[in-house]
Formats: structure tokens, C-alpha cells, sequence
């Protein structure tokens, strides 16, 4: 089987920050790219469509923060309006991941590492959004 080219942005939206992240174009490996403080739509939308044409992204990948249970509370709703509103105006398909665990996961690669999550913020997003993508590259 031979395996497509592909390049995908995958988002981890929370209430301060979006974590993004990107792959390389064999579709393998997800790698944490930058952190996007929640700012106004039309400056959110300039940002991404800056990566997304200088790494031809073809499909957004976005974490669903699902509950616990599985089903989809206030902050599941707010990522796929977002998600949606993004992939409408950046002319992009949208897909979404069950993001359960993703942040925690995240923090322990960081100690791992010998980091300190409590002190970066920005970096847990960061690695969240290549969990996330990460997830999404592993199902294809």
C-alpha cells in the first residue's frame, strides 16, 4: 500500500490559548509548531493562514474535549463552533478527535524530558496539539 502525501494542522483550542501543531508531509510523525494566545477571529485567522500556506495544509484537526462519559459539554461545543467557523473561512475540511487526556499526557512527556509543565503553559499546549494530530495520523 502506498501511502499519500499529506499535510494537516492540528488545534488544541482551550480558553486562552491554541495549541498548534503540524506533520510532516509522509503524514508520520506530528510535531508541536507554536501556541496562539485566543485573540479576536480575524487575527486568529491571519495567524493560521500563515502556516497553513507555507505548509500547504490540506485538513484541520481539531481536539473535541469530550467529558469523561464521552459525551460533548460547553468546551466540546466552543472547539467544533470554532473549528467549523475555521474551516468555513480558511476553505479547509475539519475533522475531530477525542481529545480525553490529551493536556495530562502532554505534561508527563514534558517531565519526562526533564521540563517542568507548570512553568510553560504554552509548550503543553503545544505537545497537546501533536497528541492530538498525533492521534488523528495514527488512525489513517
Amino acid at each position: 500500500m502506498v501511502r499519500r502525501e499529506i499535510s494537516a494542522l492540528g488545534l488544541d483550542i482551550g480558553r486562552q490559548r491554541i495549541g498548534v501543531a503540524g506533520c510532516d508531509r509522509t503524514g508520520l510523525i506530528a510535531t508541536g509548531l507554536t501556541t496562539l494566545r485566543r485573540q479576536p477571529f480575524i487575527h486568529l485567522l491571519t495567524a493560521l493562514e500563515a502556516l497553513i500556506l507555507s505548509r500547504r495544509v490540506e485538513i484541520l484537526v481539531v481536539g473535541l474535549p469530550l467529558t469523561m462519559a464521552g459525551t460533548e459539554g460547553s468546551q466540546a461545543r466552543d472547539s467544533r463552533r470554532l473549528g467549523d467557523h475555521l474551516g468555513r473561512r480558511l476553505g479547509l475540511p475539519v475533522t475531530y478527535v477525542d481529545e480525553r487526556l490529551s493536556s495530562l499526557e502532554a505534561e508527563e512527556l514534558i517531565r519526562q524530558q526533564g521540563g517542568r509543565p507548570s512553568q510553560d503553559k504554552n509548550l503543553i499546549d503545544r505537545k497537546a496539539a501533536a497528541i492530538i494530530l498525533q492521534r488523528w495520523l495514527d488512525q489513517q
